[in-house]
């Protein structure tokens, strides 16, 4: 599936903004089953200085500098991306999620490791942890109690929006059942960990429109999230969505994964002055249209 992909970040400033530097994690990160045929990254107004790179987990960084007095920022994130998610293995044929959990601990498997560790977003919660264990029942197949997992979270929480921040912690997510895609990713991620099994938090894009006759998903009008989770090393890792109940295919886009949303945030920085200031976010994912320009 080829998607155009526009995501557009304002900040109007009470007070000017004498200097400013931005770091944006905003251009899609090619995969195997992720093709970047095209992105670009615009300000207004225009940086002093520009920096493209790739942080400590692989994913694509654009640091930008900013010297001159603003009253506004806009940053606008262009691309056009071919995505074909290989299908996952079948639930049963994956290892009792114990002995994953095992392999998770050996020093070759390091790559995985650090994503068993508690974050202050994603901490290993005990709540969490009794959540998850209806689902990682003893020797069930780590797939299948995964799935489960993710299932439930879909019912069992309500998408609402403005009832949560991204500072708001797990304890109080899991206790009200109620928030948006980062809520119910930090939920899953902390309680996979509470079983000492490798989660990382993943950012990125779902469709915004649906196709006919299909219900339109949760979290499409922003930046979205979703949990990947190391499943052993013969099958690596696999994408859910706990926000929409679904495993991750065609309607995803990949930007990058962290520990939280602390090391993947879309559009974070400094600044000085500024003053009170609102921010507005809008994003398009859309399929696209045959003959169109890479």
């Amino acid at each position: 599936m080829r998607y155009r992909l526009r995501h557009v970040t304002r900040y109007a400033y009470g007070n000017p903004v004498e200097l400013a530097a931005h770091m944006a994690h905003m251009r899609p990160r090619p995969m195997p089953f992720q093709t970047v045929l095209s992105d670009a990254v615009d300000t207004t107004p225009t940086t002093a200085r520009r920096r493209d790179g790739h942080d400590h987990f692989g994913n694509r960084v654009t640091w930008l500098f900013l010297d001159l007095p603003h009253a506004d920022f806009e940053l606008t994130a262009e691309s056009l991306v071919e995505v074909a998610y290989p299908d996952p293995p079948a639930p049963d044929s994956t290892p009792p999620w114990e002995h994953v959990a095992e392999a998770a601990r050996q020093p070759e498997h390091w790559q995985a490791v650090e994503f068993r560790f508690p974050t202050h977003l994603a901490p290993v919660n005990a709540e969490t942890r009794a959540y998850a264990e209806s689902s990682f029942t003893p020797g069930r197949p780590v797939l299948a109690a995964l799935l489960d997992l993710n299932s439930r979270i879909f019912h069992d929480f309500r998408f609402r929006p403005g009832v949560t921040t991204v500072s708001t912690p797990v304890s109080q997510v899991i206790q009200k059942r109620e928030g948006v895609c980062q809520d119910f990713t930090h939920v899953m991620v902390s309680a996979l960990r509470g079983l000492g099994l490798p989660a990382r938090y993943t950012s990125g894009y779902i469709r915004t429109r649906p196709p006919p006759g299909q219900a339109k998903r949760q979290g499409a009008d922003q930046s979205h999230a979703w949990v990947g989770a190391w499943i052993g090393p013969e099958h690596g890792w696999i994408d859910v969505d706990p926000t929409n109940g679904i495993v991750v295919k065609e309607e995803h886009v990949l930007l990058g994964w962290g520990r939280d949303f602390n090391d993947i945030s879309p559009l974070r920085g400094v600044i000085l002055g500024g003053g009170r200031h609102n921010v507005t976010v809008s994003v398009d994912l859309e399929p696209a249209v045959e003959g169109d320009p890479v």
